[in-house]
């Protein structure tokens, strides 16, 4: 062999070599890296993609966090007895000798309705009752698993809300994750917060992984022998985590049927704790079915947190005004015609109240003084009071920098209200004697206005309301406390004494006024009326509120009730349903 043949050889080698050198560093960037690394638009590895080719499962929990009410009952995550139906041989199903009846009996169905849905499918699927898992009872459970029928599981499935509608619109409902595609052979799309405590607290609430349970295939879709049906879950002892908010759900649901009952569409009802202002209870209308949500309609809206005309309750915010502003004194007498002879303003009660104090005003809800009230003053004196009071900006709890969250802010679309629309407007004698009476641009939010009590109670000092207690662990450990924080204007606070006199006279409004009704109550209450003009479609409307608290001598609970949109006469609806809420409070059967 010539020196020349062995050099080619040689070279030859050098090449073969360097190609296996290069096969095998492509093969460990493949295992090493590619496996480990998330395919384009997806959320999974190559290594779990090759993995979940070969599964068929169903997901049975989906790993988000849940959240709980004050006492620890699941406001989310209930955990029920489903039927999970598997594919199998068709040579199974059939229904010769009527051996399917007794399957189809215990799911509540029929044998030919059964038998068209389990002979086409090719992954598990719950059985399901009006579009989500049927709740099996304990009975139905023993019965089904007693069958002892190829591809009929029971198994625990954690159904995150009740279906049914409700008014706990703060809580939120989940949407599918925009470019996620579902989870390879089951069916199943990943979710996230669109709006409520689910949207805001959604890098809290956000899960760790599913829980699985699954079937191994071959390369043809059939069942491998002796693999049997297995359960895939993250098992983490720390999450997924525990979410406890401040709402009582026993009075939530109470306070959802006396809604019922009154017959009202639309409206919010808040129950704060007048310790504190967290929120005990918290009730929109329209009611909504989470999972059953058309963002397109309204019925998602938390009315409790969203601004309306006030009406009469906004006096309030007016004789606190009046009074800081030094432009009345308590000895003051005034007179009411029925008419203010200025902007085409009157009284309600068109004969006029007659000479009257400013208790009796208040009690009385008479327009003529206040409208004189708010053009004695300033638009900044009034808003200035306003603001102090917690009104014309949001009030609830809030936290920077907190679980990684610039600002943390529990209550969703949360508005501020105003109180003039513009400089200019607050300029204007005309707008603030209609400001007086609680009409114009003054809008409250529902929270807004039994936070506003809350600040009464506790001598001018605005608190902020809380709906979330704490997040803990999934183990039960403490991580974050939300700890009670007030919420003060730049302005400053109102006078004591001031707080002091109108606390005084939201009493006089129920022995004296125009809360005389609910001198009945179990409870001795103090509150403040208001009717609100508004326009619907160009129908003319009325917002009808209540607010106040109970029991005068030592308070416990701060109330706001208002009926949206009500037809305009015919007697206030709100104070009916706050006696009626008071005295399910006061009976202590909540």
């Amino acid at each position: 062999m010539t020196f020349k043949q062995k050099q080619r050889i040689f070279y030859g080698l050098v090449i073969l070599t360097g190609i296996l050198v290069l096969l095998i560093l492509r093969l460990a960037y493949v295992q090493l890296v590619l496996r480990a690394s998330k395919l384009p638009d997806s959320m999974y590895t190559l290594q779990e993609m090759s993995v979940l080719q070969r599964e068929r499962g169903v997901v049975l929990d989906s790993g988000r966090g849940n959240i709980y009410d004050r006492s620890g009952r699941p406001i989310t995550g209930k955990t029920i007895s489903a039927a999970v139906l598997f594919p199998v041989n068709k040579g199974l199903l059939d229904n010769k000798d009527g051996k399917m009846e007794p399957v189809a009996r215990a799911l509540g169905t029929d044998a030919n309705r059964l038998l068209d849905l389990w002979s086409g499918l090719s992954v598990p699927v719950l059985w399901k009752s009006g579009g989500v898992p049927l709740a099996l009872t304990q009975q139905q459970a023993k019965r089904i698993s007693a069958l002892n029928f190829s591809g009929l599981e029971v198994l625990p499935y954690t159904q995150r809300y009740d279906s049914k509608p409700n008014g706990m619109q703060w809580l939120g409902y989940l949407s599918d994750m925009p470019g996620q595609n579902h989870m390879p052979r089951t069916g199943y799309a990943f979710r996230e917060g669109a709006a409520g405590l689910e949207k805001t607290l959604e890098p809290i609430l956000h899960g760790v992984g599913p829980t699985t349970v699954y079937y191994t295939v071959d390369g043809v879709n059939r069942a491998i022998p002796g693999m049997g049906i297995q359960l895939k879950s993250p098992n983490n002892p720390y999450y997924p985590l525990r979410l406890t908010t401040t709402i009582d759900l026993s009075l939530q649901r109470q306070i959802e049927k006396l809604t019922e009952k009154a017959g009202m569409k639309e409206g919010a009802v808040v129950l704060l704790d007048a310790s504190n202002a967290d929120v005990v209870a918290m009730v929109s209308r329209p009611f909504y079915n989470p999972l059953n949500v058309d963002p397109n309609q309204g019925a998602w809206n938390n009315k409790a947190v969203q601004a309306t005309a006030p009406g009469s309750i906004f006096k309030t915010v007016v004789a606190a005004a009046a009074l800081e502003a030094g432009v009345t004194t308590v000895d003051e007498a005034f007179f009411c015609s029925g008419k203010y002879a200025k902007y085409g303003l009157s009284c309600w009660k068109t004969a006029g109240h007659g000479a009257l104090t400013l208790e009796q005003a208040f009690a009385q809800s008479c327009n003529v003084v206040f409208a004189e009230l708010a053009e004695r003053m300033t638009g900044e004196e009034l808003e200035s009071a306003a603001r102090k009071l917690g009104f014309g900006r949001t009030v609830g709890w809030e936290a920077k920098d907190m679980l990684g969250m610039p600002v943390l802010k529990p209550f969703d679309h949360e508005e501020a209200g105003t109180i003039f629309s513009s400089e200019s407007a607050a300029l204007d004698g005309g707008v603030r004697a209609q400001s007086g009476i609680g009409q114009r641009d003054v809008r409250v939010t529902p929270l807004q206005a039994a936070n506003l009590v809350v600040t009464l109670l506790h001598d001018g000092q605005v608190r902020a309301p809380r709906i979330i207690d704490h997040v803990s662990y999934a183990n039960g450990q403490l991580m974050k406390p939300f700890k009670p924080h007030f919420a003060p204007s730049s302005s400053g606070s109102i006078r004591p004494e001031t707080a002091g006199l109108l606390k005084a006279w939201m009493r006089t409004v129920v022995t004296d006024g125009t809360g005389t009704p609910l001198r009945k109550a179990e409870w001795e209450l103090a509150g403040k009326s208001g009717t609100a003009q508004v326009k619907v479609r160009g129908e003319e409307r009325n917002n009808q509120w209540f607010i106040g608290y109970g029991p005068v001598k030592e308070p416990k609970y701060a109330l706001a009730v208002v009926f949206q949109n009500m037809p305009k006469g015919g007697g206030n609806q709100a104070a009916s349903l706050f006696g009626d809420i008071m005295n399910l409070l006061a009976s202590g059967s909540a």
